[in-house]
């Protein structure tokens, strides 16, 4: 370089690419993966292909919003491919099977040398390798193997999930990097002291806590029938938080069970740490998971847990049971001895220190380094 030119510092560009921000643990995730990231001083764009949902009041401020404006993740790829086109940044991350195959094919099409980073946060063997319904069912799993051996890096959020990627996608286990999802930072733990202006949460009576999506996969019609048997036993209420497209199976229940006095819906909350810190009980009724951020959530603000022992996740974040307790998947009666036994149970504060510290440990300051190394920028 000769003598009176500067050289240019030219900044890293990410851009990270989902459906919308309806409030899910994914999306959760990659919003803190934002701003960790813009606060290492790289460009963050947030790709959806619809800016829409409740979480969009939380995108950080210097990332810059791109709406699509398409209905799904993989209608959205010729434009996806013409934003790459024209913005080039220097890696593309995204999660979820139609955001991940998107993102490799769009990429494919613009003929450009981003970098595809897609994680796993699902499954394969619950979703795109259930039971085939259809045609569409049937094409999948042929669409995962050819899309998962063609992106640049593959993250899987938990040891199990690599496990099922390695069996359903065909990949090489050693190709597959682990990096828990990015949840504790200061601003969760800060959230967890907002004020909760909830009748339930102003008198002794305590409060048994479920959160998520409302869908069959996270078994919350396990927990209300487990709570209808607790209830027997102990004084308490169930509150249930999210939103899903099982409510009104989930209300019908409720009422076959005559529970309407003690288990409410109240639906999408911004800050449900708050609630999980006041809560008596977390309990987490899935079927399956990946990496269930909601009860890291929960063991971080110290409230003691109750989980399945479901595929995947559960047990690596609790350590086998050592942070918290694990049933069976599916057994209401199981469930509700745990209920009553916990709440009844008395407890240390090192028992629950010991549980913030564990939750502590799926920092987003962690995450994002282990990102950002993968991406070779560390």
């Amino acid at each position: 370089m000769g003598a009176g030119v500067e050289r240019k510092l030219v900044k890293k560009r990410a851009a990270i690419f989902l459906h919308a921000l309806h409030g899910g643990g994914v999306e959760r995730s990659f919003l803190r993966l934002v701003r960790a990231f813009l606060d290492r001083g790289i460009e963050m764009d947030l790709v959806l292909t619809r800016a829409e949902g409740p979480l969009l009041s939380e995108v950080e401020k210097r990332a810059r919003v791109v709406d699509l404006r398409r209905t799904g993740a993989l209608a959205s790829v010729p434009s996806l491919a013409g934003y790459l086109r024209k913005e080039r940044p220097e890696a593309i991350l995204t999660g979820l099977d139609h955001n991940n195959m998107a993102a490799v094919v769009a990429k494919w099409l613009a003929g450009v040398p981003t970098r595809t980073l897609i994680s796993a946060h699902l499954p394969l063997k619950y979703t795109a390798y259930k039971a085939p319904q259809g045609a569409k069912d049937r094409l999948f799993p042929i669409l995962d193997r050819l899309i998962y051996r063609h992106a640049d890096v593959v993250v899987a959020v938990s040891r199990g999930i690599r496990e099922d990627l390695a069996r359903y996608a065909g990949l090489d286990p050693e190709a597959i990097r682990v990096i828990y999802n990015p949840v504790v930072d200061e601003d969760l733990l800060a959230s967890a002291a907002v004020d909760v202006n909830d009748p339930w949460f102003m008198d002794p009576t305590p409060v048994v806590l479920g959160t998520g999506r409302l869908e069959r996969e996270k078994g919350f019609d396990t927990l209300i029938k487990a709570f209808a048997l607790a209830r027997g036993d102990v004084k308490a209420r169930l509150m249930i938080l999210g939103e899903g497209r099982e409510r009104g199976a989930l209300e019908r229940l409720i009422g076959r069970l005559g529970l309407e006095s003690d288990v409410r819906l109240p639906g999408f909350v911004r800050f449900p740490a708050a609630y999980m810190k006041r809560a008596a009980l977390f309990v987490l009724p899935s079927r399956y998971e990946a990496l269930p951020n909601v009860l890291i959530e929960a063991l971080a603000v110290g409230t003691r847990v109750v989980s399945t022992d479901c595929e995947f996740g559960p047990s690596e974040v609790l350590d086998g049971g050592r942070y918290g307790r694990l049933v069976p998947v599916d057994d209401p009666v199981s469930l509700a001895h745990a209920i009553v036994e916990e709440l009844a149970r008395k407890e240390s504060w090192d028992e629950v220190e010991r549980r913030m510290r564990r939750g502590r440990e799926f920092s987003v300051e962690r995450a994002a380094q282990q990102y950002l190394e993968v991406l070779g920028w560390a």
